[in-house]
């Protein structure tokens, strides 16, 4: 009877404990379920806040301001809390789902919204748009600072419309809205959003080069660089004054008068440009400068992401970046993007070229002097954009007998006159397992004799690749395969100790018995 009772007292006590367990682990769950379903950062607004996404620029007239002055604070919050609002207006356009409309449109204006969604939604159509310039100027603040008023004056947008998915129409145009925002729960929220004003949109001429750049195009003779010991990373942790300027010289004493470079964008901040990169950018200028250096930059190394919505943050980053440099007397020109055509088959061939097509545009407007260009992986491919640039710039890893009719083709298809650059070329002396053999330093400079015997026939701009040997290449560059990596590490002219291969010696008594001859 005893042993009965003490069963049952353990049995109450272990129910007692399991219970306070249960509720305790039901309590602790409701708590984290709480804190943890919705973010409250996003509550909040503070996502956007810290990392906007959407980075149209945007100009702001205060000059005559009906009510109360506006605080430089406000007007920020005010600007963002706008720009966020456009952004989940454009999500929902896109996929007919009105996720954050909430959070940035007051109830009458939502309502008008969730009506647009449906009917497109009923229909079939979507509309996949952005827009890149906002000029408001502000009318009225009120009194109490909840209510404000403006014209969102020439907004430039870029619009695609799709009906079941295909797409219909693309196009670019600038508008105007008439807005007013209330501030809602700390939050501002637009009230109104009326478009007031359309029309087609003008593109700004650029004043044509000048006979100084054509000359300096006309006559690049240069090559595509790469520190030795930090390939493919020119600007990272391991830069050095002192290694870039001791190759700039060796650069400069084989007569060369052009470098290209490389501007990675996620390494470079995105749109958030790291300062102490940019800094060793202008240091890299500065040497170039010395010794006597033009220099061609090569934007957007390393991306491929062409979607309309993240044209605002690729256009922030490339903005800053030619603001910060195009007045700098050692840059020669831009060069928007390497080898763009090798993402057509991922991307979409229309996708790439809106892209480039607008960087192009924005480039051009924000620096007036440099001229642009895009460096294309075949003659065949440089043929796209033609119009549109500067000049043209191709790329050619193929035998040298085919290289004058595929020239001579490219030329044919390209408008009259423009100046056109080959601005890689190259062979590997790799001679391992992973190509029997077949290769040399010898092969490798009996193809550059034969190739600058071309160019200089033809009288050519070029920039071969490149300076180094390297001990190791990323396989973010040409993949993991050995026979793939291996060849890529002997394109250069020095080996990777730095000592002349026999190629280095055809460009130096080519270019020194060139100006022999003058």
């Amino acid at each position: 009877m005893k042993w009965n009772k003490n069963i049952l007292r353990v049995l109450l006590i272990g129910s007692f404990l399991a219970v306070n367990a249960l509720i305790l682990f039901g309590i602790s769950s409701v708590w984290s379920y709480l804190n943890t379903g919705a973010d409250r950062s996003a509550i909040l607004h503070l996502v956007t806040e810290k990392s906007p996404t959407y980075l149209p620029s945007v100009v702001w007239d205060t000059t005559a301001v009906e009510g109360r002055p506006i605080e430089q604070q406000t007007l920020a919050k005010v600007e963002r809390d706008y720009l966020d609002g456009w952004l989940v207006r454009n999500n929902a356009m896109a996929t007919n789902n009105p996720y954050g409309i909430s959070d940035y449109f007051t109830k009458k204006a939502r309502a008008k919204l969730y009506k647009i969604l449906e009917a497109n939604k009923n229909s079939g159509a979507s509309f996949v748009q952005t827009t890149l310039e906002h000029f408001p100027k502000l009318n009225f603040y009120s009194a109490d600072g909840t209510q404000i008023s403006f014209l969102d004056r020439n907004v430039l947008l870029y619009k695609k419309s799709y009906v079941d998915g295909n797409p219909v129409l693309e196009y670019k145009e600038t508008a105007s809205f008439q807005v007013i925002m209330l501030l809602e729960d700390g939050f501002w929220r637009v009230r109104h959003l009326i478009r007031v004003a359309s029309q087609p949109r003008e593109e700004e001429e650029k004043p044509s080069m000048s006979d100084g750049v054509k000359e300096a195009l006309s006559n690049i003779k240069g090559l595509n660089y790469y520190p030795k010991d930090s390939p493919w990373d020119t600007f990272g942790n391991h830069y050095s004054d002192g290694i870039v300027a001791a190759d700039l010289r060796t650069i400069r004493g084989m007569g060369l008068n052009t470098v290209r470079i490389f501007i990675p964008y996620a390494d470079f901040g995105k749109a958030r440009i790291e300062e102490d990169r940019l800094a060793r950018v202008r240091a890299f200028l500065d040497g170039a400068e010395r010794e006597g250096l033009q220099v061609v930059i090569t934007l957007f190394d390393f991306y491929g992401d062409y979607s309309v919505p993240n044209w605002t943050q690729t256009f922030a980053h490339a903005h800053k970046m030619v603001n910060a440099l195009k007045d700098h007397p050692g840059l020669l020109a831009w060069d928007l993007k390497n080898e763009p055509d090798l993402d057509f088959e991922a991307r979409g061939k229309e996708e790439v070229l809106a892209w480039l097509s607008e960087l192009a545009l924005r480039v051009k407007k924000w620096d007036g002097l440099h001229p642009v260009t895009i460096g294309w992986s075949s003659p065949e491919a440089a043929v796209n954009m033609a119009k549109e640039v500067d000049f043209v710039s191709f790329h050619y890893y193929r035998d040298t007998g085919d290289f004058i009719s595929a020239y001579e083709k490219m030329l044919g298809a390209i408008p009259k006159g423009k100046i056109t650059v080959l601005q890689e070329y190259g062979k590997s002396s790799y001679s391992g397992v992973w190509n029997a053999f077949l290769n040399s330093e010898a092969q490798q400079a009996a193809y550059y004799e034969e190739f600058q015997s071309i160019l200089d026939k033809k009288q050519i701009p070029y920039l071969f690749w490149t300076l180094y040997d390297f001990k190791k290449v990323p396989s973010t560059v040409v993949g993991s395969l050995p026979w793939r990596r291996a060849p890529q590490r002997y394109f250069g002219c020095l080996d990777a100790s730095g000592k002349p291969k026999e190629a280095y010696y055809i460009f130096k008594d080519t270019l020194e018995n060139r100006k022999g001859n003058n």
